[in-house]
């Protein structure tokens, strides 16, 4: 067994380099670009929300409240449409600070994960293989499996959901060879 203690140094570093990556593959690469589209008459579903002053949260409509899935009305509206999945976030622009500082400890956790699957696993000086399985079994895990619901029940496109798996593969593949590179000895 391997302490997570002792494990600090290749969560760190997995960290940095999945997050660099991350940022390469959202910033440089065009595959995200179409992860979502423009709505027919932008400016006007614009000017029409705004005017509900709707606050930041996660909205379905129709929404089945207390009445439930069941009531006519509900499957009524379901049936006539529109219907929608949405969240709304605060106008103005990203608070892209608040949210890199949220991802960068997302990738830590995930690493701390890797670290105590491995470490429980493993002992020092296990070959770099071994090492590698764990580690990248775990963080591939932790960074795209549960993607795959939001697509089974909230309707999100499967290619978007799928590009976002490869890149959590990527992700994986990077946290398994750093902590193979760097496992105790």
């Amino acid at each position: 067994m391997v302490p997570i203690a002792s494990l600090w140094l290749p969560i760190v570093v997995s960290a940095v380099i999945v997050f660099v990556t991350s940022f390469i593959f959202h910033m440089v690469l065009p595959h995200h670009k179409s992860d979502y589209r423009r709505l027919p008459r932008e400016d006007e579903v614009m000017k029409s929300l705004g005017s509900f002053s709707i606050p930041p949260g996660d909205y379905m409509v129709p929404c089945p409240g207390s009445e439930g899935m069941k009531d006519a009305a509900f499957q009524a509206k379901m049936r006539s449409g529109p219907v929608a999945m949405m969240t709304v976030i605060e106008p103005g622009p990203p608070a892209m600070g608040a949210s890199l500082a949220q991802w960068f400890v997302y990738i830590l956790v995930v690493g701390v994960f890797a670290a105590y699957i491995s470490g429980r696993a493993l002992a020092p000086g296990a070959h770099y293989l071994q090492v590698f399985r764990f580690a990248g079994c775990t963080a591939f895990l932790g960074y795209s499996m549960a993607l795959a619901e939001y697509s089974i029940w909230y309707k999100r496109s499967w290619a978007t959901t799928i590009k976002s798996m490869i890149d959590g593969l990527v992700y994986g593949l990077l946290t398994a060879g750093t902590f193979g590179w760097l496992w105790p000895r």
